[in-house]
């Protein structure tokens, strides 16, 4: 006979999970994210991924994706894996230094953003782009600021409560 588990509770979720759930769902509110369709995972501390589709649509004249969405997705991958290091204040872009090494055309591609330094106003973070077929197409390092913007403050920063497990 199976034991009795109706009486366990659901594992509570952590303070910092209940921050990068937030943070997804606060990217996902991102009216600009209905021009260039992606989804982020924060996958913990100072990491992140995010994976989009190319298509025509990002296409320059030349018939390859435009650099428009080689930054967005470095900046957003390398922005999101920083403010997985402070939980009261969005973050702005204050630099961004990209490489583009490989053009790409069509296929799912992955921003990986990774945390370098900074705990409390400036903070480091770079990025790589990856396309389908595991190759790196570019790369970025950017700096960011704490801003006065409460993340609280925002629409789409909404943490669930840490004893519903969502």
């Amino acid at each position: 006979m199976p034991p009795d588990t109706s009486s366990l509770a659901a594992a509570p979720v952590s303070g910092a999970e209940l921050h990068y759930r937030a943070l997804e769902q606060l990217y996902a509110s991102a009216p600009v994210n209905r021009l260039f369709e992606s989804r982020l995972e924060i996958l913990g501390e100072g990491r992140s991924r995010i994976t989009f589709e190319v298509d025509e649509r990002s296409y320059h004249a030349a018939g390859a994706a435009h650099g428009t969405i080689y930054f967005k997705m470095l900046d957003d991958a390398a922005f999101y894996a920083a403010n997985t290091r402070t939980t009261d204040r969005f973050l702005l872009t204050t630099s961004f230094n990209l490489h583009f090494t490989k053009p790409v055309r069509t296929g799912q591609v992955v921003a990986e953003g990774r945390w370098i330094s900074g705990k409390r106003r400036v903070f480091v973070a770079e990025a790589r782009l990856v396309d389908a077929e595991g190759d790196e197409i570019g790369r970025g390092t950017g700096t960011f600021m704490r801003s006065r913007i409460p993340l609280a403050g925002l629409p789409g920063y909404a943490p669930a409560s840490a004893g519903s497990g969502n």
